[in-house]
């Protein structure tokens, strides 16, 4: 039983509960109400049986005493015709002291057992019995007839039971009516009652059903009272009604604002899937722990030539091989780095050669940031393609050497005319010999060809140096070792500038660690620093001709950097002008005497190569430049 109504809902739970139990109470106080009406009718008709025999009694005593038979008769006809008693009274009939019929009501003979069917016993106030007189029934009720302390004779009246039957049939459909409303009144309050307590709790449930398919588009609140999303923006809860309502009320409010912001969940979705397609640039998503490509924008595949099915799923580094995973190491929150367990926000690396489908090589800048996707950790990267830029930055330095070779033509021949003049001298030295046919030993031929031989490997290394330093750059950058690039330089350069009574001296250190670059550009960083150093010391030399000029260039290392110094005895950069010297065009020689683009290409090239300049000036006394890179 009981597990049956643990089944039924909880409105019938309730209705059925509270129904019982009033019906239980109904039924214990009809049944106590029945049993003290009825009984109390009962009583109250045997009273009035009881008075009427008393009454009669008093009255009819000297009717008795002087035998005036005809007024008794009178007496009791009219007593037993009385308004309603003629329904409610049967008989009435007067015994003597011997129980003798002196007078009775019947208008058929006088039943003879009645005078002994209620006995009046001696002292008794009255006697009430059930007898029966042909069809009819009647509680005959007996009353002594007393003169003074002498009993005279016995007053009977009879009560007709059909009619109190009636009397009291009818009080039980009056009450058994009543007793109905009362019932169909409670099963009605009953079943409003458990409706109300219950409602809250229904809504609850069919909007728990909806949320749980997923449905989060479905009225608040049903029948007139529905509700938009837009009224979800205030909080609503009424104070004042029952805890089921405030739950209800306190969930409706949680629903309004899960409602609320999956919407705005949705539009941001919306927003940055719009702005993640139709980006200008190409963005992946990439899996922090597998670093394989989550998603992909259209734009990614344009660039890197591969579908995006085949770019879902494929590892991040076959676009970029070490340099991406390189890059991804550096983002991921959990790493060996001295931050340990905290993830960076964001890093940039600039320049860093990925790779198109087919294998071709073009260099791009890389924005990465965590995020969580789909509940797992993954790494947003951005992509912008800046090959036309830099190529567009080498044809700049390409020009930038065509024009310093220009500049040191000069020079340059000179040092090229040195070694010819040399194996020209030595040529026609064995010509004038063989002119005058003397004897050339064996030692000065060794001699003159040695000295033609090293000029020539002389000629040769200048001229290696030349075309090292123009040609172009590949994408790909080396491990270059500082000595080769400012050696280099030297070769070119070293002869014009001790002409120009400016001595370069080298300190270069033993086991250098290696930077990744290029050799010719950093020929080129090289040029315009020393370049840029001899103005200075000419430009000190208007003012001071006894001057002799100095360079140092020193190579040192220094907590996993490479370090360049290079010093001059020059007239030194101002404060003012030392904020302002690499911006392109900017420059404080005299017109057609520089473009302002040497030190712009210098800082371009080495902060591209992930390095910085750092300057140290005294006016009149001269500059250091400190170019510092990192070490591999």
């Amino acid at each position: 039983m009981m597990r049956y109504y643990e089944q039924v809902s909880l409105k019938n739970q309730i209705f059925v509960t509270i129904l019982a139990v009033i019906m239980i109470i109904s039924a214990t106080i009809a049944l106590l109400a029945r049993w003290i009406l009825i009984s109390g009718l009962t009583k109250e008709l045997e009273l009035r049986g009881i008075a009427v025999a008393h009454s009669i009694a008093e009255r009819g005593a000297g009717f008795v005493l002087e035998k005036n038979n005809p007024e008794l008769l009178t007496l009791i006809f009219d007593e037993a015709r009385l308004r309603e008693r003629q329904h409610m009274i049967n008989y009435i009939f007067v015994l003597d002291r011997s129980d003798q019929v002196i007078s009775h009501t019947f208008t058929i003979p006088f039943p003879l057992e009645f005078s002994k069917a209620n006995p009046m016993p001696e002292n008794a106030l009255h006697s009430v019995r059930l007898v029966e007189h042909g069809r009819d029934t009647s509680y005959d009720i007996a009353v002594p007839m007393n003169e003074g302390l002498y009993r005279i004779g016995t007053v009977h009246v009879g009560l007709s039971k059909e009619h109190i039957d009636k009397l009291v049939s009818k009080l039980r459909f009056m009450f058994l009516g009543f007793i109905s409303a009362v019932i169909i009144i409670i099963f009605y309050v009953s079943h409003r009652i458990s409706r109300h307590i219950t409602m809250p709790i229904t809504r609850l449930t069919r909007i728990s059903d909806e949320l749980s398919r997923g449905n989060f588009d479905f009225n608040l609140h049903s029948d007139e009272n529905t509700i938009d999303l837009e009224d979800s923006l205030f909080y609503r809860k009424n104070q004042g009604r029952d805890e089921v309502s405030q739950l209800a009320d306190s969930f409706l409010n949680m629903i309004r604002s899960i409602r609320l912001y999956r919407k705005r969940l949705q539009e941001s979705e919306l927003k940055y899937r719009s702005l993640f397609d139709s980006a200008p640039n190409p963005i992946f998503v990439v899996d922090a722990s597998t670093e394989t490509i989550l998603d992909a924008n259209p734009r990614a595949e344009e660039l890197y030539e591969y579908p995006l099915e085949a770019l879902f799923g494929m590892p991040f580094q076959k676009l970029g091989q070490d340099h991406i995973k390189d890059s991804l190491v550096a983002i991921q929150p959990y790493g060996n780095n001295e931050n340990s367990g905290v993830a960076r926000d964001y890093v940039y690396y600039p320049r860093i050669l990925h790779l198109k489908n087919g294998g071709h090589p073009f260099y791009v800048n890389m924005h990465a940031c965590p995020i969580s996707y789909g509940g797992r950790q993954a790494i947003v990267v951005a992509i912008t393609d800046i090959t036309e830029m830099i190529e567009k930055d080498a044809q700049l330095v390409q020009a930038a050497k065509m024009k310093t070779l220009g500049e040191m033509s000069a020079g340059i021949a000179h040092e090229i005319n040195q070694p010819l003049n040399t194996i020209k001298m030595g040529s026609e030295y064995l010509n004038l010999l063989l002119d005058q046919k003397k004897i050339i030993t064996e030692a000065q031929i060794r001699d003159m060809v040695t000295e033609i031989s090293g000029q020539v490997d002389r000629a040769t290394e200048i001229i290696n140096n030349l075309r090292a330093f123009g040609r172009k750059s590949d994408l790909t950058m080396e491990l270059v070792s500082m000595k080769e690039p400012i050696q280099g330089v030297l070769s070119i350069i070293g002869r014009q500038f001790s002409i120009q009574k400016i001595t370069i001296r080298l300190d270069l250190a033993d086991n250098l660690p290696l930077v990744k670059a290029h050799n010719n550009h950093l020929q080129q960083v090289f040029f315009n620093l020393l370049n840029n150093a001899r103005d200075a010391i000419q430009e000190k030399m208007e003012t001071e001709p006894d001057l002799y000029g100095d360079i140092l260039v020193r190579t040192y290392a220094e907590k996993g950097k490479v370090v360049v110094a290079v010093t001059d005895n020059g007239s030194g950069i101002p404060e003012p002008v030392r904020d302002k010297i690499f911006e392109p065009f900017f420059t404080t020689k005299q017109t057609g005497k520089g473009m302002g683009l040497g030190l712009a290409i210098t800082y371009g090239i080495v902060r591209d190569y992930g390095g910085t300049i750092e300057i140290d000036s005294t006016p009149g006394q001269g500059t250091t430049f400190y170019l510092i890179f990192s070490a591999v």
